[in-house]
């Protein structure tokens, strides 16, 4: 019932992150953030799957074609996915919910979860979803209120749009996000301990990271996320996500635009990765 429909008139542009976005209002009032790119796709099938396991998400809906009225004559990052009179295809739509506030960020490695159970599955979810761009500032705080409740911080990852691709930066866009060749051929589980699991996600960059020291630096840093994680967490999680049906796992990739092809690729790599958890 809330997905994007009716008109949507610009509002400004988002400079925010590496993939070109502004931000619409519609016909109701509700504001939302359109994302074009090659991230439309995995971030609205990563946002649905993560959403499934029980944890927070931004509300994000793929559309194939939406109009945009009162764009600029030039935007500054995405102007050639912009057609004529407005229209553009296949974007991501984040819903921006009006009882809601962004106050910061939170921090991989301090933060109020850090060691329990709940927090070492969401890291085992961006291992399972091949997410690897994990930079803190890709992980807002907002504050919700509602009539009945007293406002409350929900913490979440909200960029997920570097997702079913490889498992670190690649040297093109197309391969390291959504890209099922590169997803199903890409290791999982690094190594088992007895007490622990190694996950092979991230992994270190490409090599062309190595001529930018401090971006190496920076991701090579990333890497303990899905190292030494505990095992009967890591089976908690993969428990967890083996209710989900095979029909609700492509559905996630469903929503998200992806070809029936895709879908079944795709959901057929989840499952085995599942399955791998619940062994563990």
């Amino acid at each position: 019932e809330h997905q994007p429909r009716g008109k949507m008139v610009f509002v400004d542009e988002d400079h925010l992150g590496t993939n070109p976005k502004f931000h619409v209002r519609d016909s109701e009032g509700t504001q939302w953030t359109v994302k074009m790119g090659v991230e439309a796709r995995p971030e609205t099938a990563a946002a649905h799957l993560l959403w499934a396991a029980g944890y927070y998400t931004d509300e994000d809906y793929f559309v194939p074609s939406v109009i945009v009225e009162g764009l600029p004559s030039h935007l500054q990052r995405g102007q050639n996915l912009i057609g004529k009179n407005g229209a553009i295809s296949n974007v991501r739509m984040e819903r921006h919910l009006k009882d809601e506030k962004k106050t910061g960020n939170w921090h991989w490695r301090r933060n109020p979860f850090t060691g329990t159970r709940q927090f070492n599955g969401l890291r085992v979810m961006m291992a399972l979803m091949n997410s690897w761009d994990l930079k803190d500032e890709n992980n807002a705080v907002y504050e919700r209120t509602s009539e009945a409740d007293c406002p409350h911080k929900i913490y979440l990852v909200s960029d997920l749009g570097a997702s079913f691709g490889t498992t670190g930066y690649s040297w093109t866009q197309a391969m390291a996000k959504g890209n099922l060749k590169s997803y199903s051929h890409s290791r999982f589980i690094g190594k088992v301990h007895p007490e622990f699991v190694d996950f092979n996600v991230p992994t270190r960059p490409a090599l062309i990271y190595f001529f930018h020291l401090p971006g190496l630096i920076r991701r090579m840093r990333m890497r303990w996320i899905g190292r030494h994680i505990p095992r009967e967490d890591a089976r908690w999680i993969g428990d967890l996500l083996s209710r989900l049906s095979p029909e609700q796992i492509q559905d996630a990739f469903r929503s998200a635009g992806y070809s029936p092809q895709e879908v079944d690729g795709f959901s057929k790599v989840v499952q085995e990765r599942i399955a791998e958890l619940t062994r563990l």
